[in-house]
């Protein structure tokens, strides 16, 4: 892990991962310049603007163009995976905090609910990432997952069912019911990039 620490450094996306900080850090930035505009609800859609803005960086973190020279080195791809994750998680949590406190602090939503939702629609980039990486010899699925992303994210208001109220409102009576249902897609997603991160054990041959 010591030696492939460099070499992962220097392929990490970090241009894509700058967009969408700044796209994400550019929506949050209007709930102070357009303060008389802006009231909690509209706050709290910023900021998941703006975590949505960096999961779609977040989809292209697995994008290795060496990925079929690399699939036969011995550090097994969960290994490697977590390589990445693990070199690009302080930086998140770092943007993260500025993006939080970038709002006003009297529209300000409660701050662990809102990270739980950023942390889920993080959370599904990578396992989509990861599940591109499994079924599919693409050496860099990141465009592919980031639409694909982006598509569930305009979707999935609308066509969510009422009852489920993964959207509500601070203070509104589904919040904590919301957060439940957030809770539930961080460990579906988590457990999915586990599933999907593993080596395969048979390979198809089809095209070959």
């Amino acid at each position: 892990m010591g030696d492939l620490l460099i070499p992962v450094l220097r392929t990490l996306p970090w241009r894509a991962l700058g967009v969408g900080a700044a796209a994400g850090l550019v929506v949050v930035g209007t709930t102070r310049l357009f303060p008389d505009g802006v009231d909690a609800w509209v706050a709290l859609n910023a900021l998941r603007a703006a975590a949505l803005a960096f999961a779609l960086g977040l989809a292209f973190l697995l994008d290795d163009p060496a990925r079929h020279t690399t699939a036969v080195v011995p550090t097994p791809r969960p290994a490697r995976q977590a390589l990445r994750l693990a070199l690009v998680a302080p930086v998140a949590a770092l943007w993260w905090t500025a993006a939080v406190l970038t709002v006003p602090a009297e529209l300000r939503p409660p701050v662990g609910a809102v990270t739980l939702q950023a942390a889920a629609i993080c959370a599904l980039a990578l396992a989509g990432a990861a599940g591109a990486l499994r079924v599919t010899d693409e050496p860099r699925p990141g465009t592919a997952v980031a639409a694909a992303l982006l598509v569930v994210a305009v979707v999935a208001p609308l066509l969510m069912p009422d009852d489920w109220e993964m959207f509500a409102a601070p203070g509104a009576p589904g919040w904590a019911t919301a957060h439940q249902g957030w809770a539930v897609v961080v460990a579906g997603a988590a457990l999915g990039w586990v599933v999907w991160g593993r080596e395969p054990v048979r390979r198809l041959r089809v095209r070959r």
